[in-house]
């Protein structure tokens, strides 16, 4: 890092730039879901209906309880923010900024990279916040909403936000990232969250089974985690779902049935 830039480890700085990014983190969820949300809800519900999953109504007071907790986990992700801006300026993470350290298609690549290993590590630490034992202090609160919404993408408990932000600074002790890459990964995460939530199928008909989509987790195949429990525990792809059997039976059947009008 530049040498003249402000000291992360000074207790003044290392809160404003704990605040500064809680508010990135509040900006981009409340643009990414309520874009979501307006687009599909709002202004044209009527030209989705056919691709609406679940009929059933939302309770009063659901957003609010998400929004609320969302914000929450936005301070969480906001601290995590500010340790890795800490670990960039002291050498602990492999974070470089010279465009000339590893040739320009790596950049993409170290985001595929990025995206498997935390499909890897989400998958595993998902399967373990169903367990008994851990569920109800940890992950409840994410399940408190049975018909997922876009303002749900963020709604964790804390333990659960801490668990998934201490991924990223984990991340970064091994797998160098430009800071381009990470913002891009960051908002891929924000997006594909908000689209698994929405409770509308935005994938056209038949992309459960092209070479391509049959890999890809969309709006369906997060809604049946949230009514069947014990299945589809991916983030962004379903190749570990597949690979162990814990991919809903229902899947196919219903993503065809809501996606008879490809849009």
């Amino acid at each position: 890092m530049p040498e003249n830039i402000h000291n992360f480890s000074q207790p003044g700085v290392f809160l404003l730039t704990a605040l500064v990014c809680c508010g990135i983190v509040v900006f981009r969820y409340l643009l990414v879901a309520g874009t979501f949300y307006a687009f599909f809800y709002v202004w044209s519900p009527a030209r989705w209906a056919t691709r609406k999953i679940n009929q059933k109504p939302y309770p009063e007071g659901q957003f609010r309880k998400e929004i609320g907790w969302s914000l929450l986990t936005s301070f969480i992700f906001g601290i995590t923010g500010a340790l890795v801006a800490l670990g960039w300026q002291t050498g602990v993470f492999k974070i470089y900024v010279q465009p000339d350290v590893y040739p320009l298609w790596y950049l993409p690549v170290s985001i595929l990279i990025a995206m498997l290993i935390q499909e890897t590590y989400y998958y595993w630490l998902h399967r373990l916040m169903h367990h008994r034992a851990v569920y109800r202090i940890v992950h409840q609160v994410h399940h408190d909403s049975h018909v997922a919404s876009p303002w749900t993408s963020f709604s964790f408990h804390p333990l659960e936000a801490l668990l998934q932000a201490v991924f990223l600074p984990l991340l970064l002790l091994f797998l160098p990232m430009h800071p381009v890459a990470l913002v891009i990964y960051l908002t891929i995460m924000t997006v594909t969250s908000a689209i698994n939530h929405l409770d509308v199928e935005v994938y056209p008909k038949g992309f459960a089974g092209h070479p391509v989509g049959k890999w890809l987790i969309g709006a369906t195949h997060h809604s049946l985690h949230h009514k069947q429990f014990r299945y589809n525990y991916g983030l962004y792809f379903t190749f570990w779902d597949k690979w162990m059997n814990t991919e809903s039976p229902l899947f196919k059947k219903l993503f065809g049935e809501k996606t008879k009008e490809a849009r």
